[in-house]
């Protein structure tokens, strides 16, 4: 059930491998991209506990040196300061530009790493063992490394492609259940920008992705990976048609900015609200039906993920005007301008650009945000 996907980008182009026991395989896939033999994995703090032994072993029997660099698990990791700190490790390593760095976690190792790889002696290659699935159906493919700042999630950053994504399947069997919707809501995501037909599929088989079922696991990673990899190959730096893989994320964005990036709103969460959100907002602009808002709504909460306002864990509750303002600051805005991924219905996502805040600001209020 080993299934391999390539992201067609000429001379980078590489290869995405998805199934079962790929970590203690690691070092088959690995090595030969190698030059010096030699790898630094970093992996957040709960990985490396779990998981870290593995990977370096299997790394080992394939005759390749590693160091490990541990770094805390969480969000907050991804920050200016914890890419100093980071640096800093890999330089006093004395890592060369013929090693490898190995990104081993979730999404928050695989940006930080990533980023700290783009920058380390202007450039050096990285592979990507996604433990998420969040990670493994996006964040792992198509280049994009990012911190967070106080100002945004991801505004510092930059495009740097890994040499080899490897997905293992097995890794998931002891991810929270938490997680795992976090994970499915960029899967349905999927579906809900480009196949309907896919969408329709999880609508029927989404408690067995959640329930990891090796098959129907398998089926979904898969297909999320082969819909990024195709989108990543026609528009890497999200000129154009890579956009629509930010379906939810301004509003999700907003969202996590405003409860403080941390472990209250985790970042598929405020995805899922956000793509919830997205649809209700079309059809109250009258460019999707309202039918397709309340099945996408519908097949959100049967994953255990919000889709309102009332779902969320802000107190005092949240302001149209504060969330417009985080809004502004979307790496898609252009000339002080609001630029949205919206849909026409499930399945067919576009970018629309130019968004009035006026009713922007209405359909924030009747979402149950204060004026």
């Amino acid at each position: 059930m080993i299934r391999t996907i390539p992201v067609g980008l000429g001379a980078r182009a590489y290869d995405v491998v998805v199934g079962p026991g790929l970590i203690d395989r690691a070092g088959d896939h690995i090595a030969p991209l190698l030059r010096n033999r030699r790898t630094a994995i970093v992996a957040d703090s709960n990985v490396a506990e779990h998981h870290g032994e593995r990977l370096s072993a299997a790394l080992e029997r394939a005759g390749v040196a590693v160091d490990v660099i541990t770094v805390p698990a969480g969000e907050e990791s991804k920050s200016f300061e914890g890419l100093a700190d980071l640096s800093d490790q890999l330089l006093a390593l004395e890592l060369d530009r013929g090693d490898v760095i190995v990104a081993f976690g979730g999404g928050v190792i695989g940006d930080l790493a990533g980023f700290a790889a783009s920058i380390y002696k202007r450039g050096i290659d990285f592979v990507q063992v996604p433990t998420s699935l969040l990670a493994q159906v996006d964040s792992s493919v198509g280049g994009k490394t990012a911190i967070d700042t106080p100002r945004g999630k991801n505004l510092i950053g930059a495009f740097h492609q890994p040499r080899l994504v490897l997905a293992d399947l097995d890794v998931l069997a002891t991810l929270p259940a938490r997680e795992m919707a976090c994970g499915y809501a960029e899967v349905i995501k999927y579906g809900m920008l480009g196949d309907a037909d896919f969408f329709q599929w999880l609508e029927r088989n989404g408690a067995r992705v959640l329930e990891r079922e090796l098959e129907a696991l398998s089926h979904a990673v898969a297909r999320s990976v082969e819909m990024k990899a195709e989108i990543v190959a026609e528009d890497e730096k999200e000129q154009g048609r890579r956009a629509l893989l930010n379906l939810g994320h301004t509003f999700g964005h907003a969202l996590e900015a405003e409860c403080g990036f941390g472990e209250a709103l985790k970042h598929g969460e405020a995805v899922g609200a956000g793509c919830a959100m997205a649809f209700r907002f079309s059809a109250m602009l009258g460019l999707c039906p309202d039918i397709d808002a309340a099945r996408v709504e519908q097949a959100l909460k049967a994953a255990g993920l919000p889709t309102r306002l009332d779902d969320l864990p802000r107190g005092p509750g949240f302001r149209a005007d504060r969330l417009i303002a985080h809004m502004g600051q979307d790496k898609k805005a252009q000339g002080g301008t609001l630029t949205f991924i919206l849909a026409r219905r499930i399945g067919e996502a576009f970018t629309a650009k130019g968004v009035d805040p006026a009713p922007l600001r209405d359909f924030l209020i009747t979402e149950g945000a204060l004026p």
